[in-house]
């Protein structure tokens, strides 16, 4: 086992007060300072570890793609189907590691912020073609040709709608029932 560096640890606490100040304050209104008080750290902290707060914002969103990342080829690597594999898909969307109240808030604020952002944009677009990838990877496996895409669309589109309803409430989330109701709209999507 690999020990952590110090950098490496800061570096961590930071991005993990970046998600909390985020989903308290704001992507616009979040002061350096406040993410810095969040980690108990002084604000040149930020400047030191990252540069600027722009790249501790790209960083923060990468962090998340990781989660996500990592939650997709787990589950990828149990499934053996196109149908399981889709599901799959679909519950890495919904993790427990990445389906937090926080991470979704801080997830839709930066994709808001992607079209001012040249670092934003550019994650928010890899990560949208590797969606869209998966999914028609296995949909063309499932469904006839000619109704493909429109699935796919429907998918990322109850996917993200899902998201932002998650940061519009003040209930912890559940990301179980999450994937079970996706699920279901998996299901009426092929079996209809």
């Amino acid at each position: 086992m690999t020990r952590k560096r110090i950098r490496d640890i800061r570096h961590q606490e930071l991005i993990n007060a970046a998600i909390r100040a985020i989903h308290k304050r704001g992507f616009a209104s979040v002061t350096m300072a406040e993410i810095a008080a969040e980690a108990d750290a002084a604000a040149a902290s930020i400047n030191y570890y990252f540069g600027s707060k722009e790249k501790l914002m790209e960083a923060t969103m990468r962090y998340l793609l990781g989660i996500l990342r990592q939650a997709t080829l787990t589950n990828l690597a149990k499934a053996s189907t196109p149908r399981t594999r889709l599901m799959a898909i679909i519950d890495a969307n919904f993790d427990d590691a990445l389906f937090t109240n926080p991470q979704c808030s801080v997830w839709i604020q930066f994709w808001a912020h992607a079209p001012y952002s040249e670092s934003l944009s550019r994650l928010h677009q890899i990560n949208r073609a590797r969606v869209k990838s998966h999914f028609r990877a296995e949909l063309k496996n499932l469904l006839p040709i000619q109704t493909c895409e429109t699935a796919r669309r429907a998918l990322q589109s109850y996917m993200d709608g899902v998201w932002l309803e998650a940061t519009q409430t003040s209930q912890p989330l559940n990301p179980a029932t999450t994937r079970k109701e996706a699920r279901r709209v998996i299901t009426l999507l092929l079996d209809n």
